[in-house]
């Protein structure tokens, strides 16, 4: 007996009328025995007490899932870089940027 006879296929709606889109450079995690929370947000630089050079975490979006969702997007970015690199070489994660002000004031891109 042939496995996919028993298969039913199941359309798939995609509702976009409520989505948000956002912007993230940074991200926090935290987990637990049933969940994980990511905290995406943009880091900007500030100056601290003393003109103390520090970073701003400003959190955009929490997005809280269960194991076996973490598993799917861990899944479907690990696909996603494979194919990215593939065509445009690796990415590297912790790279120097320049001086602040050697780049008229802007940010660096990631």
């Amino acid at each position: 007996m042939d496995g996919n006879q028993n298969q039913q296929q199941v359309q798939i709606r995609i509702d976009e009328s409520k989505m948000q889109a956002g912007y993230a450079n940074t991200i926090r995690s935290a987990t637990t025995p049933d969940e994980i929370v990511l905290d995406f947000g943009i880091n900007l630089p500030a100056q601290g007490q003393n003109q103390t050079p520090m970073m701003n975490f400003q959190i955009g979006q929490r997005v809280v899932m269960n194991w076996p969702t973490a598993k799917r997007l861990y899944a479907s970015l690990q696909q996603a870089l494979t194919a990215y690199e593939q065509a445009y070489g690796t990415i590297e994660v912790n790279q120097k940027r320049p001086a602040q002000g050697g780049d008229g004031g802007r940010l660096g891109a990631n």
